[in-house]
């Protein structure tokens, strides 16, 4: 069963603050934005639709169709913002690495023109989506901010990147920045009303929707004999409205606090084999699996450790069990059938 989403709660700041949140048509940052919104803040959106969708917009809220690599738009934005929520990345690692000028383009020049256009307007807050992708191969589980990073795919730099431009705009423009290393990112809004579809998703969730929606034939492990219990990979799996949620905290604790990094997971870890048997318990429909080879580059594990967003913000992971991962997201793929 899933728990209702109650986040009004949360924000106990007697401010409410106008965000910009840029990417806010995205799966996350739709999300994001309804978080905000919820609790009693003035989201706007600001996205390209490159890969955001308009079924996510709000239709009580302001939407402005700009890029972010548009320093001048993203000024006239900014107008009146007390915050910016950062979400309009490109994140396909493969991609990256084949096409590296376009995610060296989007991802750290458009982070460049909006921290200069934040600069001279005097917006002075800064929530970045980083991802866990910074830290490369594990040198020890579980993840902590401690670990040494050294990305393994271009995408993976670029996040690493930006991070550095807000240490440096914050100690030249007092800027101040929440960075939140994502891990895996799933599950959808358990409320329903964000309910748009990832386009072209590669991840493993969304794979076995298409399965159990007869939109793919089949659905692939790659792998069996890794040194885990069953075999498979295992991954920290957070749910998105956890992410979100963090969000909101986040812009709460940079209100009378420093800037600072962590990760956002769910301190444990499910494996492919898991997650396919429970898509397939859930759903009732026995899609077809197919061992295939492990592919290069990928870890048993990968485990986050969330305990400095515990310490700092009060934050937990209260929505990435696994069967909230599987009932929000196969919710929202019959939606749009």
């Amino acid at each position: 069963m899933v728990n209702k989403v109650i986040l009004r709660g949360v924000n106990n700041h007697k401010q409410m603050s106008k965000i910009l949140v840029v990417g806010g048509a995205g799966y996350i940052g739709s999300h994001v934005t309804k978080v905000f919104k919820d609790a009693g803040h003035t989201p706007v959106v600001f996205d390209n639709l490159s890969s955001g969708l308009r079924e996510n917009l709000f239709e009580d809220l302001e939407f402005i169709e700009g890029d972010v690599l548009n320093t001048e738009a993203v000024k006239k934005a900014l107008v009146g913002v007390d915050a910016v929520a950062y979400l309009a990345a490109f994140k396909a690692a493969g991609e990256s690495m084949e096409n590296p000028g376009k995610y060296a383009t989007n991802n750290i020049c458009g982070a460049i023109s909006l921290l200069n256009a934040m600069s001279d307007v005097g917006v002075k807050k800064i929530i970045f989506s980083s991802s866990a992708t910074v830290y490369g191969d594990p040198e020890y589980l579980p993840l902590d901010e401690k670990h040494p990073t050294g990305p393994a795919n271009f995408y993976g730099h670029t996040k690493i990147e930006i991070e550095e431009l807000l240490k440096w705009y914050d100690k030249l423009k007092g800027i101040k920045y929440a960075t939140l290393r994502y891990f895996n990112a799933v599950g959808y809004d358990p409320d329903g009303v964000v309910k748009g579809l990832e386009q072209n998703p590669a991840n493993l969730v969304p794979i076995l929707m298409e399965a159990i929606m007869g939109q793919r034939d089949k659905v692939g492990i790659f792998g069996t004999d890794y040194d885990t219990p069953d075999g498979t990979c295992i991954r920290d799996y957070v749910h998105v409205n956890d992410l979100a949620g963090a969000h909101l905290k986040s812009l709460n604790y940079l209100e009378d606090n420093n800037s600072f990094t962590i990760n956002l997971g769910s301190n444990s870890g499910i494996s492919v084999k898991e997650m396919i048997d429970k898509a397939k318990e859930i759903s009732g429909v026995d899609f077809k699996v197919e061992e295939q080879d492990r592919r290069p580059g990928d870890p048993a594990r990968s485990l986050a450790d969330s305990s400095l967003a515990k310490e700092l913000l009060g934050w937990e992971a209260k929505f990435s069990d696994i069967d909230t991962i599987i009932k929000t997201t196969l919710d929202a793929y019959k939606a749009n059938s």
